[in-house]
């Protein structure tokens, strides 16, 4: 709780005793002499009311002067007066001691939503240590440039984005990623900025500057996301404006025109019309609405996800079709042995060696996939005579034997009798003096969880998944069977992308939100096109992150559908809490300006409703959490 949340709470209890003590002796009739002088009465009242309220009162006189007239301040401060008008004190000071409580209320469940989204802002380094005369030097991340080595001792923030080229640690993510288990870090390791450095000393060379950092860029995100609101919070805020002059003139109206057109009594009216104007406060709907959204961007921040607006969360929550790119977000990205077929009396492992040796001098990625499946380091003493045939493969001598590695085109070239795989990733064919040993799939591997992520995604409401990629048709085939894709489109250019996204936006309906999911410099118009765009935050390129919506900070794919969950009950709570305010509201407003619902009632109506609502708002702070 804060210094000014104690405070509050203190004026609240000194006046609630206060006014206990008033109630008693009212009820004794120990009080009765004393108030039979209305100005006394209201001098006594007015200790406990003002040590209350006071807050109230210098904001509504504040407000008006700047020409806000028509708000929860003013309203209380009208209904409060009136009721003091027509000798209703008790009624007056509850009314403004429960407004008070529910205040307090609100104010702490505001600053519970904020806690997970405040803890993004405590990762901003505060220094950068440099390396001067032989001592370290604290200084500005901002005048590091790009190419400077910064020193990260133990248990200190890594200040700026960078390549570790000294030393070994284990880095804490959790701030950004919500990951809580440490990842080792050590000599040509990629380290972000905003992770806390474990128990090593790390040289880092700065590869951005600070304003261009992962750190800085975050905080940016945060600092803007307050701002976007969702159409629900946008017509929340509207209905406020037009809804409280309305019931103030028509709080008027009820107070005036019944004493003088049927000569009813004035002060029965003054009191119907104050308790009128306590019910009316919007005070519910005001702070429950953006308090449910704030509450889901901060359970998605909690969980390594950073929405960038609550109008995105809602834009999420009526999401139905979430387009994938594949390279390196479905897939690492990275080519990989995925199966080894040898023919006749070849084993695996005999397949592998002659092919490690035979790509022993290539640089390529499928020559490096096959040296990592092979485990060993070749001996390439044993090869000779490499020849590289363009768009076929290699033709090398190894022990003296003729070998040829490369796709179905080379085997017919040299007339080796075998037959063509059928796979979706690239196969390498090889034969040894004229003779087929058999041949070796290579391919993108897909990511961890992906496939999880895509079938969790289904079950939280997405009905179609799409994947995009440039690959070829058989390649992108096999890994959307793999993964549970339900729509294929390959061999795309990325203008061929955005093609695609408008097609299937075409293809939705009215309430229905496209989301798309990339993490390259190619996929930021398609990003930007999207109705939401998610981007991978941590291997992601800037482009794609600056242009999505959403960002998943540690690439994991399976933190989408919880941001699904997590935005679907947020609009389930935000819903639920309009129609429950609303229907409260106008059922006691009727019976109040019928003179049935009293002050008590009214409080209910306005404090009792707030509560309850922000109370309902707050379980969305327990979203995303496994």
């Amino acid at each position: 709780m804060t210094k000014k949340q104690k405070q509050t709470l203190i004026r609240i209890i000194t006046a609630a005793v206060l006014f206990t003590v008033l109630m008693v002796l009212d009820h004794t009739g120990r009080l009765a002499a004393v108030t039979e002088n209305r100005w006394t009465a209201l001098g006594i009242y007015a200790v406990p009311y003002l040590i209350v309220g006071y807050d109230i009162l210098w904001k509504a006189v504040r407000n008006i002067s700047h020409g806000e007239v028509f708000d929860e301040n003013f309203l209380m401060i009208v209904a409060t007066f009136g009721a003091f008008g027509v000798q209703e004190y008790n009624e007056a000071l509850a009314v403004m001691l429960f407004y008070q409580v529910g205040e307090l209320f609100q104010s702490y469940a505001v600053g519970k939503s904020r806690q997970s989204i405040s803890d993004l802002m405590e990762i901003c380094p505060e220094y950068a240590n440099i390396e001067k005369d032989g001592q370290l030097v604290q200084v500005d991340p901002e005048e590091i440039a790009a190419g400077d080595v910064i020193v990260v001792r133990p248990g200190e923030r890594i200040p700026l984005d960078g390549v570790v080229t000294e030393g070994s640690s284990m880095i804490d993510t959790s701030a950004l990623t919500g990951e809580s288990v440490p990842r080792r870090a050590g000599e040509g390791d990629e380290v972000i900025s905003g992770c806390v450095n474990g128990e090593g000393l790390l040289k880092i060379r700065a590869t951005k500057k600070f304003e261009d950092s992962t750190v800085s860029k975050i905080l940016e995100m945060v600092e803007d996301a307050g701002s976007r609101k969702a159409r629900t919070e946008n017509f929340i805020t509207r209905f406020a404006r037009v809804y409280t002059p309305i019931v103030t003139i028509g709080a008027a109206c009820l107070a005036v025109i019944p004493p003088l057109a049927f000569g009813l009594p004035f002060s029965d009216w003054l009191q119907r019309a104050c308790v009128f104007l306590v019910i009316s406060c919007p005070c519910a709907l005001v702070i429950s609405v953006p308090l449910g959204f704030f509450g889901g961007i901060g359970a998605s921040s909690r969980i390594g996800v950073l929405v960038k607006g609550s109008n995105y969360l809602e834009a999420v929550a009526d999401m139905t079709t979430l387009v994938f790119d594949k390279t390196g977000t479905l897939t690492k990205g990275e080519f990989a042995v995925q199966s080894v077929h040898p023919a006749g009396t070849a084993t695996k492992e005999g397949l592998l060696e002659i092919a490690a040796l035979g790509e022993g001098y290539s640089s390529h990625p499928i020559a490096e996939s096959i040296r990592a499946a092979y485990g060993g380091t070749p001996d390439m003493s044993r090869v000779c005579d490499a020849e590289e045939i363009p768009g076929h493969g290699i033709h090398v001598k190894v022990d003296g034997k003729e070998v040829l590695l490369g796709n179905i085109r080379l085997m017919h070239q040299y007339g080796i009798k075998c037959e063509e795989l059928k796979s979706g990733g690239t196969v390498i064919y090889e034969a040894v003096d004229g003779c087929f040993l058999g041949s070796i799939v290579i391919s993108d591997t897909v990511k961890s969880g992906a496939a999880e992520a895509i079938s969790e995604v289904k079950q939280a409401g997405v009905k179609k998944c799409v994947m995009l990629t440039g690959d070829r048709e058989a390649a992108a085939r096999e890994a959307a069977e793999t993964l549970g894709i339900d729509e294929v489109h390959a061999e795309l250019l990325p203008g061929d992308k955005v093609e695609a996204v408008e097609s299937l936006l075409e293809r939705q309906g009215d309430k229905e939100k496209l989301g798309f999911v990339g993490d390259g410099i190619n996929d930021a118009p398609v990003l930007t096109r999207a109705d939401i765009g998610f981007a991978m935050g941590s291997m992601g390129s800037d482009a794609a992150i600056e242009a999505a919506d959403i960002v998943v900070m540690d690439d994991d794919l399976r933190r989408i559908p919880r941001v699904v969950g997590i935005a679907r009950r947020t609009l389930r709570i935000v819903k639920a809490n309009i129609v429950f305010a609303l229907t409260v509201k106008i059922l006691v407003l009727i019976l109040g300006a019928l003179g049935i619902a009293n002050m008590w009632a009214a409080v209910f109506a306005d404090v009792g409703v707030a509560i309850i609502c922000i109370i309902n708002s707050m379980r969305i702070l327990t979203s995303g959490r496994r």
